[in-house]
């Protein structure tokens, strides 16, 4: 019996006097899981910030940035660079904001336009006041150039000059260039191949179906009728690097 208990207790010593032994593949693995769950968390992170906006508790007159709240839409911003009419720069930098009523009517006129495997290209969206101007001092006609101390409704939030383009980014043929000046950019001219005749159609009849009314001679620019009474602005975005 005694014999029994010193061989015990000679075991408890002899096995709390060895060193533990490292499983290095556990070691490995809980290092490796760390890592993951890190990229894990920054994937999350990213994803998060380049998540849609939503218009939920904005006002109707708010600017918002088009590309924050909808994805499907393409952009050529003529007038953040020099091929436009005025052959002059007069953007800082490439934005399409509009007030939300604008926006929530351009995200519902696209989803028609895609249903005909088409969508909408910017050429212009809001324009602040201080630019109107300086259009107007380059080119002070009317004609053109709606006069700065009246203001247009591209001033408003509530005017877009656009185009069609397929879902490979072609654009569809509306027989002229975007501020061609001239009677073949005309609505009423029926002077024109019938491609460039339905094409124009599908612009006009489905823009006109969610609130916005066409000018006779540019078949580009649309303004939505509830932004008609909306304040002059001089909201300036800002430029992201």
């Amino acid at each position: 019996m005694k014999y029994s208990i010193f061989l015990l207790g000679l075991l408890l010593i002899t096995s709390c006097r060895q060193k533990p032994k490292t499983n290095k593949n556990h070691a490995v693995q809980a290092e490796t899981e760390i890592i993951l769950d890190s990229v894990s968390k920054d994937t999350i992170v990213k994803e998060a910030k380049s998540a849609l906006k939503t218009f939920e508790s904005l006002a109707d007159t708010t600017f918002v940035r088009l590309a924050d709240f909808c994805k499907d839409f393409a952009y050529d911003m003529r007038y953040a660079t020099e091929n436009n009419f005025l052959k002059a720069k007069v953007y800082d930098c490439a934005e399409c904001y509009t007030r939300v009523k604008t926006a929530k009517a351009l995200i519902e006129a696209n989803k028609d336009f895609m249903k005909n495997g088409v969508k909408i290209k910017f050429f212009d969206c809001y324009r602040p006041n201080s630019v109107q101007y300086k259009m107007w001092e380059i080119v002070p006609n009317p004609q053109y150039v709606a006069n700065p101390d009246k203001g247009s409704i591209h001033n408003k939030g509530g005017a877009v000059d656009i185009t069609l383009v397929d879902m490979e980014g072609n654009e569809l043929d509306m027989g002229t260039d975007f501020d061609y000046f001239g009677k073949r950019a005309y609505h009423d001219n029926m002077d024109l191949p019938q491609e460039i005749l339905d094409n124009r159609k599908l612009l006009k009849e489905t823009m006109e179906a969610h609130g916005f009314w066409s000018i006779r001679t540019e078949w580009w620019h649309y303004n939505l009728s509830a932004a008609s009474n909306d304040r002059v602005a001089n909201f300036k975005w800002e430029c992201n690097d």
